[in-house]
């Protein structure tokens, strides 16, 4: 396994460490957020189910489907080129949210947090396992893990615009807290599962040549600096 590829064991160090510092005032900041003034609340509301996994993951879907009947219907080299890169683009989103969608339902599943909607009953560490039900779902959170490989990929795509695609993501995941769905750990630990995600799936792109190559210090960064790349 090359050096970068390894290294990125960092994501999952951080994930681990901010877990842990936000474990034990869960409670206090979950309880702050959500009596914040009315109109702050009303909007986080508005914004957060833009962090839902099915609209992403049908768009991308769709996307694909259409850059594939427009590639076997044209003999136009230029756009066959254009139609692979619009392919490449809905299948990099497709299977890095569909991965990170997969995982975070996954460990849903096996941990088993009560939401802080149950905090009264279960109190804010309650592990409930394999139930199936989504009150007992509440880390990670899936809606800031689809944030995170959501606007993930995109800074991989886009480097020069990684701070503001990285605060989008964060705005998406605070929104959570607020509207009471999750604790605060929930939300850190969705949010760098979905860019820890996003990278991975951005290395296999590159070993493929699709979208990305490696740079001189193997990573994978844009085939073309400065805009999406083109063709293969």
């Amino acid at each position: 396994m090359n050096q970068p590829l390894s290294s990125t064991g960092w994501i999952v160090l951080t994930t681990v460490i901010l877990v842990l510092a936000f474990v034990p005032f869960d409670p206090q900041l979950a309880e702050w957020a959500q009596d914040l003034p009315e109109e702050i609340v009303a909007f986080n509301r508005t914004i957060t189910d833009l962090g839902t996994f099915a609209w992403m993951i049908y768009t991308s879907a769709f996307l694909l489907l259409i850059t594939f009947i427009v590639r076997r219907t044209t003999d136009r080299d230029t756009v066959q080129n254009r139609a692979r890169t619009a392919r490449n683009l809905s299948a990099y989103f497709l299977l890095t949210i569909g991965t990170a969608s997969a995982l975070v339902h996954g460990l849903k599943f096996l941990i088993g947090r009560a939401r802080p909607e149950l905090v009264a009953d279960y109190g804010a560490y309650s592990l409930t396992p394999f139930t199936g039900d989504t009150l007992f779902e509440s880390f990670p959170s899936g809606h800031a893990t689809a944030a995170g490989a959501f606007f993930g990929a995109f800074a991989m795509l886009m480097p020069q615009l990684r701070p503001l695609f990285l605060l989008l993501a964060l705005m998406i995941g605070v929104s959570r807290v607020i509207v009471g769905a999750h604790y605060p750990s929930d939300v850190a630990a969705g949010l760098l599962l979905g860019l820890w995600v996003a990278l991975m799936v951005a290395f296999l792109f590159a070993s493929r040549g699709w979208l990305f190559r490696f740079d001189a210090g193997g990573w994978p960064t844009p085939k073309n600096a400065g805009r999406l790349p083109r063709g293969k």
